[in-house]
């Protein structure tokens, strides 16, 4: 018997179509959609582990001091424009040995920040507020303030210039009931590698009229590294937009006779070209916010 290619159509369309059984029972279909919620689930833990992943070579801290039952640390992280360094900035912050959260404020970026931060909004810990309009550094800790609720603020800058592992020397002396508020300093170790002639001599001025105003003895009231304990920022808000929060926040400790310590740190200076912002008019800002702030909020 011949079949030709007329006879297959025709018994093709004779046939009823083949359909794909359904599930026999509701529990098996409950039972698939909870393995796809599942796979799903193990594939963005697998995406966010590599993004949060350090970078080799980069050897994580120990931590050598208690910490209180239900203890935390906010890490705020103003970010503008630092597209090249945020998700190292973000892995080597949650590697560290100490329950944490981390709120990332975007100032605005234009260079793909944004974009890259979107992709660690589900990361456990991890909260990205994302500002309309570029005001300053000091605005964008205002705005990450507000949602703090951990027990001690450490303030983060997003341009590896400062070394996320020494956030544990700057939270031992708020644990260990030693101080209320603590900086790390660029200078106590002497000179830094690599920071210019400039910069030295502008943040020791700077410094000293802070502190012949304020009445403290500190080495670097410029420091992009400060730790709080919650009580210290309760009520306070921020009211300088870019760089005057540091002497603006400097003073209101002194008024208030909070405890400030310094601990040494680590800093790797960057340049002009490599995405520095700071500037000469942030320098004026400054001598003002120190008389400014230096009696009154």
């Amino acid at each position: 018997m011949t079949i030709t290619i007329d006879t297959l159509v025709a018994r093709a369309d004779s046939d009823p179509p083949e359909t794909c059984a359904p599930p026999s029972t509701a529990s098996e279909v409950a039972c698939e959609s909870a393995i796809q919620r599942m796979t799903h689930s193990l594939d963005e833990l697998q995406r966010l582990a590599e993004l949060l992943a350090v970078a080799d070579g980069y050897e994580p801290t120990t931590r050598d001091f208690v910490i209180p039952r239900n203890f935390k640390i906010s890490v705020v992280i103003p970010v503008y424009n630092e597209a090249a360094t945020i998700r190292q900035v973000l892995a080597n912050v949650a590697a560290l040995p100490i329950p944490k959260e981390i709120i990332v404020v975007d100032d605005a970026s234009t260079d793909g920040t944004r974009e890259l931060l979107s992709q660690f909004e589900p990361a456990n810990g991890v909260h990205v507020i994302c500002k309309p309009q570029n005001e300053g550094k000091g605005a964008a800790l205002r705005t990450g303030l507000r949602r703090v609720t951990g027990d001690v603020i450490v303030v983060q800058d997003a341009d590896l210039e400062y070394d996320p592992r020494d956030i544990m020397a700057l939270v031992r002396p708020i644990v260990c009931g030693q101080a209320d508020a603590v900086y790390g300093s660029r200078f106590l170790d002497g000179r830094p590698p690599g920071s210019s002639l400039l910069h030295r001599c502008g943040n020791a001025l700077l410094t000293s009229l802070s502190n012949w105003m304020t009445g403290l003895d500190i080495t670097d009231m410029e420091t992009g590294y400060k730790a709080f304990r919650r009580e210290v920022l309760k009520d306070f808000e921020i009211k300088q937009h870019r760089f005057g929060f540091e002497p603006e926040i400097t003073a209101r400790i002194a008024r208030q006779r909070y405890r400030l310590y310094e601990v040494p740190i680590r800093y790797n200076p960057r340049s002009y070209a490599e995405g520095k912002k700071i500037g000469v008019g942030d320098l004026l800002s400054t001598l003002y916010c120190i008389l400014r702030y230096a009696w009154a909020d």
